[in-house]
């Protein structure tokens, strides 16, 4: 934090006995973090979201809230003596993540499902859920530091990168808003995911050994495959092409593509080559070196602010996907509402892709984020 900034943890401004929903998704982080705070003293209430079955016949599990999933979610609650409820919110989650993913990956996009989902479903979710139980806050088992920062100008509830850099998961919860955050809990913010199995270990939780999930939950193993299955004859081959427009291949569809992609092209030019550009309108799909792939900035658009926005001059670090350990950058307006801003990196920065999502720091304190539009052309910004 800068200077005259202290950060307070969420969970320590809680008064004991305070009700806390806790968001369970049978895997033993969020096990964990219900455990947590009841030995705090905290009156816990599980809650499990069912968001997703699969379709009849489907080969693949789901991996989102499947019956097993809830099954350990229960068993956790029961091992800890509280209450749990499970809530339907398929509809939800079907008009708000899947739908949107597989119209993006048709446009030729590529979309960040998890982010809309905390976005638009599990917080929302939880956040509802809190004024109709009662409750005084909410938690889940995400690896960030939700809490309050008091500067001189007064208190301000604020969102940090968690402690473990490698599980860190700040990034999917930029956009939940405010209100929301204000409300959030996160116990594991603090700490690491060996410390966490340990945890579950010592608190003889069910699901300690469980494995972490790693695939998208609801197209686990072959996207492409699940948005074909919900396309409703909306995809179309194309030409595959060169820096200079030859074709050099023929391809299904464009949602099979994303920028910065190398392998599984179908194609062989006797020279490394990577995806540069996708044109979902013609379906063409066209492929450059490297260094086509290296961006000056990024046009961000629907960003969503939760920090005061820094000075144009404030260096800050922008990341442009999950996995992105961040550059250097400084962020202007667009327009007056600051909904659509200009990212400038300090240094060029490869596969700034449409669709993903941008999300900007400030040390370790998020400020906000948004959907990249587009790669940006321009100087860097020094």
């Amino acid at each position: 934090m800068t200077a005259g900034r202290a950060f307070e943890e969420s969970v320590d401004r809680l008064p004991r006995g305070a009700r806390v929903l806790v968001g369970m998704s049978g895997g033993v982080d969020s096990s964990v973090a219900a455990a947590l705070l009841r030995e705090r003293g905290l009156e816990v209430i599980g809650v499990s979201l069912h968001l997703w079955e699969p379709p009849s016949g489907s080969p693949e599990p789901s991996r989102c809230c499947a019956p097993e999933d809830l099954d350990d979610a229960r068993a956790s609650a029961d091992a800890l003596g509280i209450p749990f409820f499970v809530f339907d919110h398929q509809r939800a989650f079907d008009r708000a993540v899947v739908t949107p993913f597989v119209d993006g990956y048709l446009a030729g996009t590529t979309p960040s499902p998890c982010v809309a989902c905390n976005r638009e479903v599990k917080i929302a979710a939880l956040a509802r859920l809190c004024d109709q139980l009662g409750a005084a806050a909410f938690a889940t088992g995400h690896y960030a530091r939700a809490g309050v920062v008091r500067e001189p100008e007064g208190a301000r509830p604020a969102l940090l990168r968690g402690v473990d850099r490698g599980k860190d998961q700040s990034y999917f919860l930029h956009g939940i808003g405010a209100r929301a955050l204000s409300r959030l809990v996160t116990p594991l913010g603090a700490l690491d995911k060996p410390r966490v199995r340990r945890e579950a270990e010592r608190l003889g939780l069910p699901n300690a050994q469980k494995p972490d999930s790693e695939d998208l939950c609801f197209a686990a193993g072959d996207h492409a495959a699940f948005v074909e299955s919900r396309a409703e004859g909306r995809v179309r081959p194309g030409a595959i092409v060169d820096e200079l427009g030859r074709e050099v291949g023929r391809h299904r569809g464009v949602h099979g593509f994303t920028i910065g992609q190398r392998k599984g092209l179908g194609v062989a030019i006797g020279r490394p080559a990577y995806v540069a550009a996708i044109d979902a309108e013609t379906a063409t799909v066209r492929l450059a070196s490297g260094g086509a792939l290296e961006a000056t900035g990024a046009i961000v658009r629907d960003f969503e602010w939760l920090a005061p926005p820094p000075a144009e001059d404030h260096d800050v670090l922008a990341r442009v996907r999950y996995r992105h350990d961040g550059a250097s950058a400084r962020v202007s307006r667009i327009d007056a509402q600051g909904r659509r801003v200009l990212v400038r990196f300090a240094e060029l920065a490869r596969a700034v892709t449409p669709g993903q999502v941008c999300v900007i720091y400030d040390g370790d304190e998020v400020i906000g984020g948004g959907v990249i539009e587009r790669a940006a052309e321009g100087p860097l910004s020094r």
